[in-house]
């Protein structure tokens, strides 16, 4: 594999912000936003608007419930931190169309997109 190849795999990993807004804004959206951050809310206090708070260390266990016919979009504190990375390789090695969301919520928070506050 080629540098220029890795690179392209690895730039195929993520989705774009304002993909997933936009497409949250239709009425059956295919995409499923998902929290993974493990921590409790009173740490979190926000999540990005319409996102499903579903820990990291909790996702095993809850593949079950989720639809394969979803596109799901994880994400994390920062791009650094890696709960986004390792809830995309477990939703994509279980056959479900997965990308992380490129900048996570840091990024997201960054640019003023809607978010809800989380109930303590």
């Amino acid at each position: 594999m080629t540098k220029i190849e890795l690179l392209e795999t690895y730039l195929s990993l993520y989705i774009n912000h304002f993909t997933v807004l936009e497409a949250m804004k239709t009425p059956n959206t295919p995409y499923v936003l998902l929290d993974v951050r493990n921590a409790p809310a009173h740490i979190k206090k926000d999540q990005i608007k319409g996102a499903l708070a579903m820990p990291a260390k909790d996702l095993a266990q809850q593949l079950d419930y989720l639809d394969k016919d979803k596109i799901y979009v994880v994400y994390d504190w920062s791009s650094g931190t890696i709960l986004g990375k390792q809830a995309l390789l477990l939703l994509l090695s279980s056959g479900f169309e997965a990308y992380e969301l490129s900048g996570a919520l840091e990024g997201w928070k960054g640019m003023n997109l809607p978010l809800e506050p989380l109930e303590i």
